[in-house]
């Protein structure tokens, strides 16, 4: 590894190896090539004059990229592709003629985009569903634990810990349906030609429009992807960048929100991230516990959050046919939104894979809460024994106000069952009264809503896709 040069963290620290590598040289490279020989193949096939040893040269050096011969091409010439061409007809004297006949350089350019992104997003997709995999099986296990529930970051009422894991896994439910839809919404370009009219295809084939779309079918089935895209200029619309990395850009919000939460409940001590037993959470405080890898993950979102903005920017200043401000842009942004959010996913498998949760202290902090949300069952159980609604509601408001103050002002633990308790016109012992502060009573639905969930949304589409789930990460820093 080089020390004296800039590299990508992406590269160094986050991302994965496969993900690199659907973004590498290599991979695009050999894209090209593949639909260089799809396209000799389906002209062949509609008459032109290639022959098959012309063909099974270009399938010999498939994979053995000259590269040396390219980048010495492309300084002369200062065209990547057909650098590439160059050095291709290098290698394959017989067929060099007929590299790349009739098309562009977004034939190879645009077509291998969409054929990464096809790539990239299905590693996303199984990604993240060994995500949900993880967090419904959590929340399955903690369906029933109660705990407290929010707003305004203020305690409000209870639910459980599988619940509000539900919550974390219904966004992401959500990332996934608009996944699967942009995954089936991917067309290639196709061979449209210099302004999307295919015009030097109608040439080659004498005016034959029939044969320049059996061209086009060909060479889509021969990449696996058989929708084209029905009109376009020389590029497919860059639109379709944006909708890609919007739908990136979901996932990476659910995960922030998520990583958020998780970091709360570390600082309140309800639920950790996993933590190594070599792992060190600050250097000059050895004590600390640091939510490290979520912090990572809300680093990251937000990074492929705002980077959202740059194929926006690019489909909404293209010219006419096509321009070439969108190359330099779309080729770090593209790539680095997949590797943001690839990161992002191999950290949540860690974390999901090892999350720890306190129970105690969950129930200690409810305790400590719970009887100022059942002042209502209180009182309602006090008039039922005759007490006068109007004169308990007042006591119940000071005794509120003075516990409120014991806890804030004092430090001391919650005194407000003490004092109904003390007040004969509660009628009430401490027992009694510890019944009505059973947590399970005032979680609601929480526990079936957590079921029905799993049951219903979540377990069949992780069932439908069994052969996607158990993904693991290991993180490298």
């Amino acid at each position: 590894m080089s020390h004296n040069a800039y590299q990508s963290p992406f590269c160094t620290r986050y991302a994965s190896k496969e993900m690199q590598y659907l973004f590498s040289e290599d991979h695009k490279f050999r894209t090209w090539r593949r639909l260089w020989i799809a396209l000799a193949k389906a002209e062949q096939a509609q008459g032109l004059e290639i022959t098959d040893a012309q063909i099974a040269e270009l399938e010999a050096h498939k994979d053995d990229i000259n590269y040396e011969d390219a980048i010495r091409r492309e300084r002369e010439c200062r065209h990547d592709v057909m650098s590439h061409v160059y050095a291709y007809g290098l290698q394959c004297p017989r067929a060099k003629g007929i590299i790349h006949l009739g098309a562009t350089s977004c034939y190879v350019g645009d077509n291998t985009d969409i054929l990464i992104m096809r790539d990239a997003l299905e590693l996303v997709h199984k990604k993240l569903l060994s995500v949900m995999g993880l967090l419904a099986h959590f929340a399955r296990t903690y369906k029933d634990l109660p705990a407290l529930a929010y707003t305004h970051l203020q305690p409000a009422q209870l639910t459980t810990v599988g619940k509000r894991a539900c919550l974390w896994l219904y966004d992401l439910y959500l990332d996934h349906e608009e996944l699967v839809h942009r995954m089936d919404s991917l067309a290639l370009l196709g061979s449209k030609g210099t302004t999307g009219t295919q015009a030097s295809f109608m040439e080659l084939f004498d005016g034959d429009g029939e044969k320049v779309l059996a061209v086009e079918r060909h060479i889509a089935h021969e990449m696996g992807l058989e929708k084209v895209v029905p009109v376009s200029g020389q590029t497919y619309s860059r639109k379709i960048d944006s909708f890609v990395l919007n739908t990136l850009s979901g996932i990476a919000q659910s995960a922030m929100k998520m990583a958020t939460d998780i970091r709360l409940l570390q600082n309140f001590k309800e639920m950790e991230e996993p933590f190594e037993k070599t792992q060190i959470g600050s250097s000059a405080m050895p004590y600390k516990r640091n939510p490290m890898r979520c912090e990572r993950v809300c680093a990251l979102a937000r990074y492929v959050m705002t980077d959202v903005l740059n194929p926006a920017f690019t489909a909404g200043t293209q010219w006419f046919e096509r321009t070439l401000d969108d190359s330099a842009n779309k080729r770090i942004a593209v790539a680095e939104a997949f590797l943001g959010v690839d990161a992002i996913l191999n950290i949540l498998l860690n974390v999901c894979d090892g999350l720890v949760v306190y129970p105690r202290v969950i129930h200690a902090r409810v305790m400590n809460e719970l009887p100022f949300m059942v002042i209502e069952n209180i009182l309602m159980d006090a008039v039922k024994r005759g007490g006068d609604r109007q004169a308990l509601h007042e006591k119940l408001r000071v005794y509120s106000q003075k516990a409120g103050q014991a806890v804030k002002e004092e430090g001391r633990e919650n005194p407000l069952i003490s004092m109904v308790c003390a007040d004969p016109d509660f009628g009430v012992n401490e027992d009694e009264l510890r019944q009505v502060l059973d947590p399970a009573r005032y979680v609601g639905r929480a526990p079936a809503q957590v079921e029905e969930f799993l049951d219903q949304t979540i377990q069949p589409l992780l069932d439908a896709h069994q052969d996607a789930l158990f993904q693991r990460a290991e993180l490298s820093i």
